[in-house]
């Protein structure tokens, strides 16, 4: 695997596409300091420029440098990463990767998938979403994610099937809101931040 690691590393370093598994579905991502990776992304899955992309990484530390970390945040990532939670929160006003969206918060998450780590431990954090074109189903293998954007996406990671249930979307920016309900709850955010 530390072949295929090397690969992925060096095409994402360079601007391309490459496919990963996650904790729930398989990721398309790109570098955010790479010259055209994100918008590559967005050309690749036909997703519409005001949906923003989130951010993968090997630990909270990595983020600290993307967005700002109050104490809910440290706690609740301390509590309940790695594993299928984002967080949305403030974007750090000298980090200047476009996203996609508005420009005033990032999802961040940190994935426990084992290939996964063992990428984002060789780049940094990367900007990451479904495998996948827009509206279609998430790809679950390296076949599905390989059969939606082919040729788009210069390396693909197989780390096997992704069947895990989706990950929890909550916003701590302002009030503690879930925007997308997933396998972690609303009210286990809320008893790490009580």
């Amino acid at each position: 695997m530390s072949d295929e690691l090397e690969a992925a590393s060096g095409a994402l370093r360079r601007g391309r596409l490459v496919v990963l598994p996650t904790d729930t579905i398989y990721g398309v991502g790109a570098l955010p300091r790479s010259h055209g990776g994100v918008a590559e992304i967005f050309a690749a899955k036909g997703r519409p420029m005001d949906r923003p992309i989130p951010i993968l990484a090997a630990n909270a530390e990595d983020l600290f440098d993307v967005v700002v970390f109050d104490e809910r945040a440290r706690a609740v990532a301390a509590a309940l990463w790695p594993g299928p939670l984002s967080i949305v929160l403030p974007r750090r006003f000298d980090w200047p990767y476009d996203l996609g969206g508005d420009r005033a918060t990032i999802a961040v998450r940190v994935t426990r998938n084992e290939v996964a780590r063992r990428l984002l431990e060789r780049t940094g954090p990367l900007a990451v979403t479904s495998a996948n074109l827009s509206g279609s189903p998430p790809a679950v293998t390296v076949a599905e994610a390989r059969a939606a954007l082919g040729d788009r996406v210069a390396v693909y990671l197989d780390g096997g099937p992704c069947s895990d249930p989706p990950s929890s979307v909550v916003s701590l920016a302002g009030e503690v809101r879930m925007l997308r309900e997933g396998a972690i709850s609303l009210e286990q955010v809320q008893n790490v931040i009580e």
